[in-house]
């Protein structure tokens, strides 16, 4: 009789706590990843940015060639060719910086990791994410899409008006970024079959990627690449306006990620009653 009680039990904490018994297990293994071996835990954050280098050298070869070929969509072609970056780092099991800003802050407010655990997973992660970045970002720079780029293309343009904008603009951007990230982490956790998955991500991502929004990992293989390529010849792109952009999306990205979505879903699912996701 007992056993039947404790069986029913765990059947109502599935059927009515999904979303967070599912954020307490990838928290839970994120946490036994980085304390067992930091050093895989470092190739997965690596890894994160070469697929998302990936996506974005497609993405942006693409709209070069749109721009050219049928001018005034190619935004359009870099949103979706992009969207298929997150794709990658999810169905592969990589660990990006922005959905770990969502993680880590979900798991400090239910007492699943420690604060001075969110904070050295979230460093290491963002670390290796920008050496992945970089790297990536360096290599792509070499291939033969990117050898002989004309000026005024489609990426080195994005990229200047990047680097142009105001501190108040990219804190915004930043925040809707992640917050659009994350609603394409949770949406995917919800779907049990691949293929509904991919259209969730894919829909969800374009959303930000169409509108131009700053996402801070994002930027590390975009702006390597953008650089490497243009041999350092894009307008207003210097060591000031990189640090300027990376350090205002990393913000607006915690804040729309870990603050809006983390904090404010595991507030919300903080409840006895039966309305919670």
């Amino acid at each position: 009789m007992e056993n039947s009680k404790t069986q029913e039990t765990a059947q109502a904490t599935v059927k009515y706590f999904p979303l967070m018994s599912q954020l307490d297990k990838s928290i839970k293994k994120k946490k036994e990843l980085l304390d067992s071996s930091l050093p895989r835990y470092a190739v997965r954050s690596m890894l994160a940015c070469l697929f998302l280098a990936l996506g974005t050298a497609i993405a942006f070869y693409i709209a070069i060639r749109t721009q050219q070929a049928i001018p005034g969509l190619e935004k359009m072609s870099y949103a979706f060719m992009f969207s298929w970056s997150l794709v990658m780092i999810i169905f592969m099991n990589a660990e990006l910086g922005t959905s770990n800003m969502l993680y880590m802050t979900v798991g400090v407010y239910r007492k699943k990791v420690s604060f001075g655990f969110a904070a050295k997973l979230l460093f290491t992660c963002i670390f290796f994410n920008l050496i992945g970045g970089v790297l990536c970002g360096y290599l792509l720079s070499l291939t033969a899409p990117f050898g002989h780029l004309e000026a005024g293309n489609y990426m080195f343009t994005g990229i200047a008006d990047k680097l142009s904008k105001s501190t108040l603009q990219i804190l915004v951007e930043g925040m809707f970024a992640n917050i659009v990230v994350n609603i394409a982490v949770l949406a995917s956790m919800r779907m049990k079959d691949d293929a509904g998955k991919i259209m969730a991500i894919i829909f969800i991502i374009f959303i930000f990627a169409f509108l131009g929004f700053e996402h801070v990992i994002a930027n590390f293989p975009a702006f390597s690449l953008a650089y490497f390529a243009s041999h350092g010849t894009i307008e207003g792109m210097n060591a000031a306006s990189v640090l300027h952009n990376l350090f205002f999306t990393l913000i607006g990205n915690f804040v729309g990620g870990g603050l809006v979505m983390g904090l404010g879903y595991a507030w919300l699912n903080k409840t006895e009653t039966s309305y919670v996701d």
